[in-house]
């Protein structure tokens, strides 16, 4: 292995470089002999087959997203003040749900003057007649994951009192999805150059106009006159190779446990002959003794001397299980995610520092990524309905366990500020109470009032007697 390490530069006596290239030469083994490269095509259904559909990491880490995007509640909001409103967004975009204690007082103060006190039913109480609303929340973190797009397409009349107010709402298969261009349409000016969508599943297609599908993307960077960049990047993009990586491991250590072990070639040793009808004899024996699973059947002899020569790397020369590691890894930091959040042992080392590992990973993927969803339905969706026309949808992360440290270190901080009840009770989001004493400033850590100022009997007992 050292003259191995010496013609690619490894000095002998490198232990971190010679591991490198002794896996590098394991992996190149590995693919040669062991793992057979599947060449995936770079498409929708690939990503959502292969990725999600065949590769265990990838559906771990996008359904407990999808699940943490259940979790979320959200309401409709009848909209008080478009100004605070305003303000309010670029708060929520700037700190992504990550506030420090004065961000958080000033959050509750625009959040009263952004929206009325009064919450609005959802307009759709089931999308339609097979999913309900969790189902279609789900799938949107799903496509967006895999194939950096979805599409909402909605059912409405084109008549009567309710038209043009959505009736049913369906979440499209985004991996089957086509934009369509007008024809002759200018890319570089101001109009919209969708002419409509295809749905297309071999032979067959459906069309969508344009007004009636919500199509969410994933910014993509990659411009071209064919309209590609209508379509969102696909995360799985770039982990096409860690997809493959991973998934021809976890093939080729199956095939190993079915083989039972390396393979190779049973030959007579230097110095003995084993004619044809010794060795069908002995293959012959093989096939007996891998039938028969008694103890004594797997004891047999041979006419002449024996050898074994290996063609293949044992499970434990391959490492497949460090490879894994890794491509797991990698699929974790491309989809936002973090691998101690996943069944392994490394995250059970973590403990209570796993919480904030969660916090991180709503702030700084799930927030940005519901924002996308609420904008497009407050643009494209809610105001559709009569008496929606100004209000908004809004996901409350805010009130998920992970994020609850926030509010205990703000109660914290201000029961030593002289305020008053009604305004600590904004604060946590507690309505106001219209009683005597409610809105007057608390001293002494919030114990006194501030009009009752003045020495307590006790004080003045004190007072004498010194």
């Amino acid at each position: 292995m050292r003259l191995f390490g010496r013609e690619w530069g490894t000095k002998p006596n490198s232990d971190g470089l010679q591991k490198d290239v002794v896996n590098a030469f394991n992996k190149a083994l590995y693919e040669f002999i062991g793992g057979q490269d599947a060449q995936y095509d770079h498409d929708r259904k690939t990503y959502l087959n292969k990725g999600f559909g065949t590769n265990p990491d990838v559906y771990a880490v996008i359904t407990q997203q999808a699940d943490k995007l259940n979790s979320i509640p959200y309401y409709i909001k009848k909209i008080g003040d478009k100004e605070s409103r305003k303000e309010l967004k670029q708060l929520q975009n700037a700190t992504k749900g990550n506030y420090s204690i004065t961000q958080l007082q000033r959050k509750a103060k625009l959040e009263k003057k952004a929206f009325e006190d009064e919450y609005l039913p959802f307009p759709l109480e089931q999308p339609n007649p097979n999913q309900t609303w969790s189902e279609i929340w789900a799938l949107t973190k799903v496509f967006e994951q895999t194939c950096g797009n979805y599409y909402l397409y909605m059912v409405k009349p084109e008549e009567g009192v309710n038209k043009g107010e959505p009736r049913e709402v369906y979440i499209l298969p985004s991996h089957l999805m086509k934009i369509v261009i007008k024809k002759d349409a200018d890319i570089l000016e101001g109009e919209n150059i969708i002419d409509h969508y295809m749905l297309i599943e071999g032979n067959s297609f459906l069309t969508f106009d344009t007004n009636d599908v919500i199509h969410v993307k994933l910014p993509n960077p990659f411009f071209d006159f064919n309209g590609g960049h209508l379509y969102g990047l696909s995360p799985l993009s770039v982990l096409l190779r860690n997809i493959e990586s991973s998934n021809d491991a976890i093939a080729q250590n199956v095939k190993t446990m079915k083989n039972g072990g390396v393979f190779g070639f049973i030959h007579s040793k230097e110095g003995n002959v084993m004619n044809a009808e010794q060795a069908t004899q002995l293959k012959e024996k093989m096939k007996e003794m891998d039938r028969n699973p008694a103890r004594l059947s797997h004891i047999a002899g041979a006419s002449v001397p024996l050898a074994f020569t290996k063609i293949s790397l044992t499970t434990d020369e391959l490492k497949p299980f460090d490879f894994l590691a890794f491509d797991q890894k990698m699929i974790c930091n491309v989809l936002g995610w973090s691998t101690q959040l996943l069944n392994n042992d490394e995250g059970s080392k973590y403990g209570a520092y796993l919480k904030e590992v969660q916090k991180n990973s709503i702030t700084n993927h799930m927030i940005p990524r519901l924002t996308l969803l609420e904008d497009a339905l407050n643009k494209e969706f809610i105001p559709l309905f009569k008496g929606y026309e100004n209000a908004e949808i809004e996901w409350d992360w805010s009130e998920l366990p992970e994020m609850q440290s926030d509010v205990k270190e703000m109660v914290e901080a201000y029961s030593k500020v002289p305020i008053t009840p009604n305004e600590m009770r904004e604060l946590v989001k507690l309505g106001r109470i219209d009683e005597e004493g409610m809105d007057v400033v608390w001293v002494d850590g919030n114990r006194r009032r501030i009009d009752e100022q003045g020495l307590s009997d006790m004080e003045l007992d004190r007072a004498f007697k010194e």
